[in-house]
């Protein structure tokens, strides 16, 4: 948490457990998998049947992720600060949810970042 401290976070490893705890709650990270899944169709569209389809990734994987992030977590998503880590987040947790190894990355960034009351 060094990074916190000087007010910006300084690599990515320092970043996931911070990444992780403005994913706390359930509908959030639902809604980031939701949009996730969304883009890789787009994108696999975009290849299969044509580049526009491709142009629907932007609003299809932020839309879900910034509901989630507004109305659920009530917070400001992290990638209007770190953009590329937030991209690599987003995909790091895919991959975590879809494994089914989420849970103790939640549990360790709540532990190094504690939700406020």
């Amino acid at each position: 948490m060094a990074g916190l401290e000087s007010g910006r976070l300084t690599s990515f490893e320092e970043f996931w457990p911070f990444y992780v705890s403005q994913h706390s709650r359930a509908a959030t990270r639902a809604l980031h998998f939701a949009g996730t899944t969304l883009v890789l169709g787009s994108l696999a569209a975009g290849v299969l049947v044509g580049p526009w389809f491709a142009l629907a990734a932007f609003p299809l994987g932020y839309g879900p992720a910034w509901i989630g992030h507004f109305f659920f977590e009530k917070n400001k998503p992290a990638t209007f600060t770190y953009p590329l880590w937030s991209l690599r987040g987003d995909i790091r947790m895919y991959r975590l949810m879809l494994t089914g190894r989420m849970g103790p990355e939640l549990d360790r960034a709540l532990q190094a970042y504690p939700p406020h009351a």
